[in-house]
């Protein structure tokens, strides 16, 4: 794969030191991480921890070039940083900045032809990388425990709403799910395991 040109950048200023829980995406972060690569970086990295670009690379089956370049730019727009703590001699690790990401909806009705681009293509990748994680599941299921194989859920359920009542039931279940954040216990407990929780909520296309 070739090395992709540089961008001409116009970086954000640096991240503070303890950066905030979530990110909220603007127009000018949204254009810098949506793209396939960039958004699967700091999934990853974000969920597994720290990484190097080779390490990376090896996970996602690509050049160690193109995983590096692509870090570069996320760091540029502040989504993820070094971590000196790892780092030996050239060996350069990346954490992620963030926890989490808000996706104003607002995006999808900017006047820039690019902004909703990038919006439709942020979108749509996230639902490429849902797909993509509960047929990983579904196709690893065997190797878990009963315990685990009978404590996830496919599940689909269709509602009679208004737009303000699909609006709360959304941060009703965003709320229900938050509860459970520290709920665990410790992390080197055997049991507990990072489970991904998914949540679509949409209207249907009329017959």
């Amino acid at each position: 794969m070739e090395e992709p040109e540089d961008l001409p950048e116009s970086p954000a200023a640096p991240p503070p030191s303890n950066p905030p829980e979530v990110r909220v995406l603007d127009a000018r972060s949204l254009r810098g991480l949506a793209h396939p690569l960039r958004m699967q970086l700091l999934d990853m990295l974000r969920i597994s921890g720290p990484a190097t670009a080779s390490q990376l690379a090896d996970r996602l089956n690509e050049s160690s070039g193109a995983t590096s370049y692509h870090l570069r730019q996320l760091a540029s727009y502040g989504f993820v940083e070094d971590d000196p703590e790892r780092g030996k001699g050239r060996e350069r690790w990346w954490k992620a900045a963030v926890k989490g990401l808000h996706f104003d909806d607002a995006l999808l009705a900017d006047t820039s032809p690019a902004v909703r681009g990038a919006a439709e293509l942020y979108l749509h990748e996230i639902a490429t990388t849902h797909a993509r994680e509960v047929t990983t599941w579904l196709g690893n299921r065997e190797h878990w425990s009963r315990e685990w194989a009978t404590s996830t859920d496919l599940s689909s359920m269709t509602l009679r709403l208004t737009p303000e009542l699909a609006h709360e039931l959304i941060e009703k279940m965003h709320g229900l799910v938050d509860g459970y954040r520290d709920r665990a216990g410790v992390e080197d407990d055997p049991d507990v395991q990072t489970v991904r929780v998914h949540t679509h909520a949409f209207p249907l296309i009329p017959d």
